[in-house]
């Protein structure tokens, strides 16, 4: 790499903290666990309640290979047996397909017995709502509504869950009851992907929020990340991700792990936040800094990444993809996320340098020459890259801005300025010598 004489000693360094030299390679022959095969039962171990087995049954239906799927299915199947979701129990029994012995087939007798309970309780819980109505009493009647989202809830009845949820709105009296309300509705718009209604409900628990209640504030943070995330919004997400304090722990875990948060956040921040950024907001927060210290594979590429360790940073990215793509909320995102982080690496390794070997910027990224050489062609072309190509010699050459010509330019608006400046006062003068002046007029 060719720089001016004046700043060759510094881009030696630079090129050698971008991953070229011994110490590129010592790096790159780190452990990395990442690499290792989803644990599926540790996985799901930091889940509760219906994402547990949502989380379960998408591993299985992604998981290409056959004791994995297995397992997870297997998991699934006792985790719903735990509850009263037939429907879901049926799914999973089809999905097992005979694969796991009698053990695990249709369970006729507890599906009937769980259906007619489940009526038997239905019919209870509407007599109940109709003498509360008929009694006019609002705490009862919210009550009542609160039990037949519960009861649809628990029964995978999610639409009609909402609904009952929603219901009790007219009857909160306090503030707490409003931020039960949103708490429900939004558990249960995340189970249904309905996520502009998460958005709503935050919105409108965090009007009502006490800001001592810690604990909420983070569950709304998380809320509020995972709805940007599914909008694409990755810079607002990351912030909210960001955002959640540590009293979260393992409150959420029907919705999302701590570990979750800390992948979550610091993918999004890594492919959307500038180097100013990324240290004071991520590097330097030490609230996440206790999310990151549970999933050391990403703190060690958010580090590795800010410290221009480029190669070492995309290995372990590499390692962590299989896993991600299994991510119930993530998997959409991976493919996206990861081009960006590539591209903001790329801009940042070149962005020193006058001129640039694309042999060895080829070795540092761990790819051919040809692949790279397209990767900058697009960004170039999008004027992310501000540099030409020299295909025959295999060099990138930057345009930097002529800082002769941009100085000058400079100096003649100033001049500009303080000649209009200067006109301005003249004429202002003038008036007032002369007594131009408009004078207000008195109100009579």
């Amino acid at each position: 790499m060719d720089g001016d004489d004046e700043t060759s000693g510094p881009m030696i360094d630079e090129f050698y903290a971008n991953g070229g030299g011994d110490d590129g390679e010592k790096r790159s022959r780190r452990a990395i666990m990442s690499g290792d095969q989803l644990d599926v039962e540790a996985y799901a171990a930091l889940y509760s309640g219906r994402t547990k087995i949502m989380r379960l049954i998408f591993i299985a239906d992604k998981m290409n290979n056959a004791a994995t799927q297995l397992e997870a299915l297997r998991m699934a199947y006792d985790e719903i047996k735990k509850g009263e979701n037939t429907q879901l129990f049926r799914e999973v029994v089809q999905k097992i397909d005979g694969r796991l012995g009698a053990s695990y087939g249709m369970d006729t007798a507890w599906c009937e017995a769980v259906d007619r309970r489940a009526e038997q309780k239905k019919e209870k819980l509407e007599n109940e709502l109709n003498a509360y109505r008929t009694n006019l009493i609002k705490e009862s009647i919210r009550m009542g509504y609160n039990d037949f989202g519960d009861f649809y809830y628990a029964h995978g009845q999610l639409g009609e869950a909402f609904k009952s949820y929603v219901r009790t709105r007219d009857y909160c009296t306090t503030s707490k009851h409003i931020i039960h309300m949103c708490m429900s509705a939004i558990l249960v718009s995340i189970e249904m992907g309905q996520f502009p209604h998460v958005t709503s409900y935050v919105s409108k628990a965090e009007q009502a929020l006490d800001v001592h209640d810690s604990i909420i504030v983070a569950k709304l943070r998380c809320a509020a990340g995972l709805a940007n995330l599914e909008a694409k919004k990755y810079k607002l997400a990351a912030r909210k991700f960001l955002e959640t304090g540590p009293e979260l722990g393992s409150h959420y875990n029907d919705v999302i792990a701590p570990q979750d948060v800390a992948t979550y956040g610091g993918l999004c921040a890594l492919a959307t936040f500038d180097r100013a950024e990324l240290k004071s907001k991520v590097i330097d927060n030490s609230n996440f800094r206790n999310f990151l210290e549970l999933v050391p594979e990403v703190r060690e590429l958010i580090n590795d990444f800010y410290s221009s360790h480029y190669a070492s940073c995309l290995e372990y990215l590499g390692n962590l993809k299989a896993n991600l793509l299994l991510d119930i909320h993530l998997h959409d995102h991976v493919e996206t996320l990861y081009d960006q982080i590539r591209h903001k690496a790329l801009i940042q390794y070149t962005h020193p340098f006058v001129s640039v070997d694309l042999n060895m910027m080829a070795n540092a990224f761990k790819t051919t020459v040809a692949g790279l050489e397209k990767e900058l062609e697009a960004l170039i072309t999008d004027n992310q890259i501000q540099a030409r190509i020299d295909s025959h010699n295999k060099i990138l050459y930057a345009r930097h801005a002529d800082q002769r010509n941009a100085t000058f330019q400079r100096v003649l608006e100033t001049g500009r300025e303080f000649d209009r400046d200067v006109r301005s006062m003249l004429l202002r003068s003038n008036l007032i010598k002369h007594d131009y002046n408009l004078r207000a007029l008195r109100k009579l």
